[in-house]
């Protein structure tokens, strides 16, 4: 049997991200799956586990696939690294970032 691990809490973040970018409140969303917004609300908060079903229901009203909740970017796109090293870093405090760049600068100099 092969376990996966769900990062209920990254989920969670970009349902949040994709709600809001559509326009759509917790109530809304709440209402369009016929469940409390506590409910919605501790998904996002990523405090409890849903199941595939409320999952689909939620990508489809957000228009969204549900490979880029799992993934944070459509993996056919040829910039996913680039925009998942973007979401890594849009979290960052500017110290952070800084020391990322200094990283990545140094992996991108490195002669093989």
């Amino acid at each position: 049997m092969i376990l996966l691990a769900v990062d209920y809490i990254l989920i969670g973040k970009r349902l949040r991200k994709a709600r809001e970018d559509k326009g759509i409140t917790q109530e809304k969303l709440s209402e369009y799956l016929d469940v409390s917004n506590a409910y919605v609300s501790k998904i996002e908060r990523g405090k409890t586990s849903l199941n595939l079903s409320t999952f689909s229901a939620i990508c489809d009203c957000l228009g969204v696939s549900m490979s880029f909740i799992l993934n944070g970017s459509v993996s056919s796109s040829e910039n996913y690294m680039r925009n998942e090293i973007t979401d890594l870093l849009s979290n960052c405090s500017p110290a952070k970032t800084a020391l990322a760049a200094k990283i990545i600068k140094e992996i991108c100099d490195y002669k093989e």
